[in-house]
């Protein structure tokens, strides 16, 4: 009997450096990702994006923006000012989103873009935005938030129409 128990401790102490291991192997892997990421050029969607703006607008096109706005489980009311417009590729424009923390206490968030169709998001530059880092509202705090950007000439001639969402 004694034998059994001795093996089952030696299981058991294995088994929770195992967990262990992994747990820390878990958190080693975040900063290892960012790494990859940065660099190979991708995901990186929250990150300024670095246009040269030389005053070349093609206003042959017209690009209609549709603006969206999720929450997903945050208690704040979040919504562009203007759920769409029309912009020539080139052109730099300005848009706003409200945001209102409806607790009565502070409460951080960070929105997350998305872009339809999905080639939209490698022409889709933004200069300026909210969503570059994460906002702390206070309690029961209303605020306007800008995102500037610019959507570049080589947008493909079959896009007519961008989405930008956030959650």
């Amino acid at each position: 009997m004694r034998e059994h128990r001795s093996e089952n401790r030696q299981l058991l102490i294995r088994l929770g450096v195992a967990a262990v291991v992994m747990f820390g192997f878990g958190f080693a892997l975040v900063p290892f990702y960012e790494q990859i990421c940065a660099a190979a050029g991708i995901n990186n969607l929250l990150q300024p994006d670095r246009v040269a703006v030389n005053g070349q607008v093609d206003e042959t096109r017209t690009i209609t923006i549709e603006f969206d706005a999720n929450t997903h489980d945050l208690p704040w009311q979040f919504k562009p000012l203007q759920r769409e417009i029309k912009v020539h590729p080139g052109q730099l424009v300005q848009i706003a989103y409200e945001v209102v923390n409806n607790r009565d206490y502070p409460v951080t968030g960070q929105a997350i873009p998305s872009y339809g169709p999905r080639v939209a998001g490698q022409h889709f530059r933004k200069l300026d935005c909210f969503c570059f880092s994460g906002q702390t509202m206070a309690a029961n705090e209303r605020r306007t938030m800008p995102v500037v950007f610019v959507v570049a000439t080589d947008l493909p001639a079959e896009v007519n129409t961008i989405t930008l969402s956030y959650t």
